[in-house]
């Protein structure tokens, strides 16, 4: 695929985690380029703002991105969706909003302005032979609205390609309240000196991905891939408790969430088809982290 460098590139989400480095992975890989962040601001924040002129950040709905006057996207990384499972069964509605109505509408703009749609696909789709999409809002959504993207690029045309993310950690995420991840919040809690909190039993699985292999995974698939069905994960699955005794033997656990999956693991062959490899191990990962804080 030619990629033009001088392109203008939008972001939905770019003000949260993901997103924001997603733009620095954008500026430092296309110099030239124009980035737009499209956001609502409900997970992300001005703090995750990239200080570069080439960039410019957007208040405003992906139900309204049509009516919003923004500079035409050669592509659209459409990350700005609602992203957590035990929540989304009290912010159904939400969920729908952001999701449903909000993804139909970037699916519309990108067809609209002839855009490369590249799409942050849930991995929660894949558990328990494909039933697990169907355990909580979040994960339904996410797994129609797979289908509606390949459907819409079946009827209509669409240049368009799917991924997967599979539970992104590293500089960033969320520590605290309830949209927080789960290595974020031991993080928080081992510079506390407190407990961690394992969700019973402890023995299912995740397979953690720090975020600079997301991007470079995001990139790759932009640039190569095709299509659906890249999952970008570490392919080291750690049970709850084994990640937690990576921090500290200082454990408690608590109650079972609800729709929560058993197992997370990533097939990430077609990725690696494209040349992608994750670099970062959770390992080395909090090991530095630990060294850090104790350093202090």
């Amino acid at each position: 695929m030619n990629v033009d460098g001088a392109a203008t590139y939008l972001v939905t989400g770019g003000a949260g985690f993901v997103g924001s480095h997603l733009i620095k992975g954008l500026l430092d890989k296309y110099p030239q380029a124009r980035i737009v962040s499209l956001d609502n601001y409900f997970t992300g924040t001005r703090d995750n703002h990239v200080a570069d002129d080439r960039v410019t950040y957007v208040y405003g709905s992906t139900s309204e991105i049509s009516d919003l006057g923004l500079p035409a996207p050669k592509a659209v990384f459409h990350l700005g969706e609602y992203s957590r499972i035990v929540q989304s069964f009290d912010e159904v509605d939400r969920v729908w909003e952001y999701n449903l109505q909000g993804t139909k509408q970037v699916v519309r703009y990108c067809h609209q302005q002839g855009a490369r749609l590249v799409y942050a696909g849930s991995s929660s789709k894949f558990g328990n032979d494909g039933q697990d999409e169907n355990l909580n809002p979040y994960a339904w959504t996410k797994a129609k609205n797979v289908e509606y993207i390949k459907n819409f690029a079946e009827w209509y045309g669409l240049d368009h390609v799917i991924t997967y993310f599979y539970n992104v950690y590293g500089p960033g995420h969320i520590k605290t309240g309830k949209y927080a991840t789960v290595i974020g919040i031991f993080e928080a809690q081992f510079e506390k000196g407190e407990p961690l909190t394992v969700v019973s039993p402890g023995t299912q699985t995740r397979d953690f991905t720090h975020v600079e292999d997301i991007v470079s995974g995001i990139l790759t698939c932009y640039e190569h891939g095709k299509g659906d069905g890249y999952l970008l994960g570490a392919n080291n699955e750690w049970s709850l408790l084994d990640a937690a005794k990576l921090f500290s033997g200082n454990i408690t656990m608590i109650p079972a969430l609800r729709g929560e999956r058993v197992r997370g693991a990533a097939d990430s062959d077609k990725a690696r088809d494209l040349g992608w490899s994750p670099k970062w191990s959770l390992g080395d990962y909090v090991a530095q982290f630990k060294a850090a804080i104790l350093a202090k």
